[in-house]
């Protein structure tokens, strides 16, 4: 993304109150990009790479925790698709979505419980 494109949607997407900055380019990497900063400490840095489509990495700290797959056909987005695709993504899975998924038919059966561990186990015995 170019400079003015990413200041441009950084001040729409702090228009709707997304705590939005242009990340500059690094080492080898021409492109700008936009990092939002998310209430629980982590970061989603979306187009900082060169590549054609919208994806973000979700960072902590430095590392890898998730991402944001690429959005089919971003790569045509105008500056408005790219405002709302950013603004409504979903940070919260470690492969967030770019838009929410309606659910419809039967609920998902429910889950098995885990395995003991050993420690579970060890007390259990120690207890009896």
């Amino acid at each position: 993304m170019e400079e003015e494109r990413a200041n441009r949607v950084v001040v729409a997407l702090r228009d709707r109150n997304v705590f939005a900055h242009v990340k500059l380019p690094h080492a080898g990497i021409t492109q700008y990009g936009i990092r939002v900063v998310l209430p629980d400490g982590r970061e989603a840095i979306w187009d900082n790479d060169g590549t054609a489509g919208l994806e973000a990495q979700i960072m902590r700290d430095g590392v890898l925790v998730g991402f944001v797959a690429s959005i089919p056909g971003s790569e045509n987005f105008a500056d408005e698709q790219i405002i709302a695709s950013i603004a409504a993504a979903d940070y919260d899975q470690p492969i967030g979505r770019s838009r929410p998924v309606i659910r419809t038919g039967a609920p998902a059966a429910p889950v098995a419980p885990r395995p003991s561990s050993l420690a579970d186990r060890l007390r259990r015995t120690f207890r009896d």
